[in-house]
């Protein structure tokens, strides 16, 4: 009886690593010639993608008109924002202690390639590509995922300001919701062949290509992020319930996690996110408003990569890392690298040209931090999509009190 439950409960985790540890083991075989099994990733990749745009439309919307209360909503996206700053700081923070014991040595100057072409926005525009589309049919687009976000929010309020007049649609809303999270289930038994085949291309094809400084970054990097992703979350999902919902929110969070680490995309771990703070006792609407929300603007592991890659570059550069000046503008970057910037289309492009504009080091620096930003994207994205997570239940327990988890379960 205990194997069964274990099964229930692990069973479909195991299988997902399983199909990852093979998938790797076959890339290191194939090495280059993986590529010919990233068609069969890409298969997975797709439909997720398609069918994340509808259900974020959906989930966010069902929930905000399902609310009878509207102060409600106010409470949860004013704990969640706050929630995303303290933790985004705290990340940033715990790298900058990382690199100050084990700073990254100095380097020899050297080139690489310049990036490509590159279109400047001012504030303003980032501001308005950011927040809306020019067209309806742009915003059926997950590079437009936050103004996605605020258009199914407006539908939402809408819905529940008409009141009697919106009830209709609303039942329309909820079964959308509803069917949408049967076709994610559909497509994640493809999971194990789509994510398998991914590991195997990304082993096979890019591992060659973390030698030099960028072996440096990454034995720096990983255990960091990992750390970080075991005990912080654990101490954050502690604080929202203690110890038994510590072990059930890494129970289901499992395969979040190797979703998002095999995707390198926090967007396309939206569907199995949802199940798992579902499983987790989240409300539904909060797990509903912040996981697709925080997919977008809540980038824990981006704020500990940009604080990596300005280390990198005052190494390069041969410059003292230190000076509260330079550490706190070194928080604030992360911040808006993690928080905000990572809302705006190309965000973690745009995050790197603030770093090196910031410092006023010379823009052939910039091709050197856009590769690291690749080389560290999977367990960052591991931790931004999981730190969604272990957000929603904060917010359980900001506004449902200390016994929160009971009253779910």
């Amino acid at each position: 009886m205990k194997f069964k439950a274990f099964l229930k409960g692990y069973g479909f985790s195991l299988v997902l690593f399983l199909s990852i540890l093979v998938g790797s083991c076959v890339g290191m075989v194939l090495k280059d010639r993986a590529d010919v099994l990233k068609p069969f990733g890409d298969v997975f990749l797709n439909l997720l993608f398609t069918a994340v745009i509808p259900l974020v439309f959906f989930s966010i919307a069902s929930a905000i008109a399902g609310m009878n209360d509207v102060r409600r909503l106010g409470k949860i996206v004013g704990c969640m924002m706050g929630i995303f700053i303290l933790t985004g700081m705290f990340a940033s923070i715990v790298m900058i202690i990382v690199v100050k014991l084990f700073p990254l040595t100095q380097f020899s100057y050297f080139t690489l390639p310049s990036p490509e072409q590159i279109q400047h926005y001012s504030l303003g525009e980032q501001i308005v590509k950011a927040l809306t589309v020019t067209d309806f049919v742009d915003i059926l687009s997950k590079k437009n995922m936050l103004a996605l976000i605020i258009f199914s929010s407006l539908i939402g309020l809408a819905t529940l300001y008409a009141g009697v007049a919106g009830k209709s649609f609303a039942q329309f809303l909820l079964s959308g919701n509803a069917v949408m999270g049967k076709v994610i289930k559909l497509i994640m038994y493809y999971a194990p062949v789509g994510l398998g085949a991914y590991f195997a291309y990304l082993v096979g094809v890019f591992g060659p290509q973390l030698m030099g400084v960028y072996v440096q970054v990454a034995t720096l990097y990983y255990p960091v992020a990992f750390l970080y992703f075991v005990i912080f979350l654990s101490l954050y999902v502690f604080w929202a319930g203690g110890s038994k919902v510590v072990k059930n929110f890494w129970k289901n969070v499992f395969p979040a996690s190797l979703t998002a680490l095999g995707t390198g995309s926090s967007v396309a771990t939206i569907p199995v996110n949802l199940d798992a703070a579902q499983k987790n006792g989240v409300p539904k609407d909060i797990r509903e408003v912040i996981i697709p929300i925080g997919a977008t603007i809540h980038m824990e592991g981006s704020c500990l990569a940009a604080i990596v890659k300005i280390s990198l570059l005052f190494g390069i550069f041969q410059m003292d890392f230190a000076g509260p000046s330079v550490l706190l503008t070194a928080i604030g970057i992360s911040l808006l690298a993690g928080t905000v910037m990572s809302g705006i289309p190309g965000g973690g492009f745009i995050g790197e040209l603030l770093i090196v504009t910031m410092y006023g080091f010379p823009i052939e620096a910039l091709p050197i931090i856009a590769m690291v930003g690749t080389i560290v994207d999977p367990p960052a994205t591991m931790v931004n999509a999981v730190g969604d997570n272990a957000a929603s239940m904060m917010v359980a327990r900001m506004l449902g009190g200390k016994n929160w988890s009971e009253k779910a379960i």
